[in-house]
């Protein structure tokens, strides 16, 4: 059974959730507060997290960084805020999926659904003895771990990340536009805007190598990206 964390602290939100969610089959903890959301992901395996952003004590842009630092499990930010730049910046700092309050549950079950059907689907459940491996120049995807291997450096990403650096070193020189991209990043196209791409590309380049970034990513003007063969 996977376990939902809901971090909210609006007690009908956490606990109109948990319905939802309970009655699709998951396990669902609860945090009310931004520290004691941080607390459970360390104490407990937790499968994904739905974040609010307002919460006193640590607001969720500040758990989301503490989370990416051992953790690359789905997050979806839960949020009054609706503005790009808003969903800019929690995309940028490492969420896969943002919904903007209000809501309808049965989005909020649909995306969770997503996120983990994919995130378990590319890697999150094959052993590592025999975790296939891609590699690319100096690059190897670990689908054991998620991880993304430079060398030496580990290189941590989120599931968004994760499932499109796959699509990329799976075909070397093809070009994915931005709704195939969105479509394989979040599971989904409707509702993810261009910006949401184009931050995620950004971010990944920026892990791989920030003093050229289209080293590996190149941006095809007017069609969308590839990953240079």
């Amino acid at each position: 059974m996977f376990r939902i964390l809901v971090a909210d602290d609006e007690t009908e939100i956490r606990n109109l959730l948990e319905l939802y969610l309970s009655n699709e089959g998951y396990e669902v903890l609860q945090a009310a507060t931004g520290t004691e959301a941080l607390e459970v992901v360390r104490r407990e395996h937790i499968d994904l997290c739905l974040l609010d952003i307002m919460m006193p004590g640590m607001d969720g842009f500040h758990v989301l960084q503490e989370i990416r630092k051992f953790s690359n499990m789905p997050v979806i930010i839960l949020s009054a805020k609706g503005q790009d730049t808003d969903k800019i910046l929690g995309l940028n700092l490492g969420a896969d999926d943002y919904i903007v309050k209000p809501f309808n549950p049965l989005e909020a079950v649909a995306r969770v659904n997503s996120n983990i059907r994919r995130f378990t689907s590319l890697g999150g459940t094959a052993s590592a003895n025999e975790a296939p491996k891609l590699v690319y120049r100096d690059l190897t995807l670990d689908q054991s771990s998620c991880v993304l291997i430079q060398g030496e450096r580990r290189i941590e990403l989120s599931a968004a990340e994760y499932r499109i650096m796959t699509m990329f070193m799976e075909n070397p020189g093809r070009v994915f536009t931005k709704k195939q991209i969105a479509e394989t990043g979040w599971g989904y196209e409707d509702g993810v805007s261009d910006n949401s791409v184009m931050v995620c590309i950004s971010k990944l380049r920026e892990k791989i190598s920030p003093q050229n970034p289209n080293a590996y990513i190149r941006t095809i003007r007017g069609l969308g990206y590839r990953l240079e063969a």
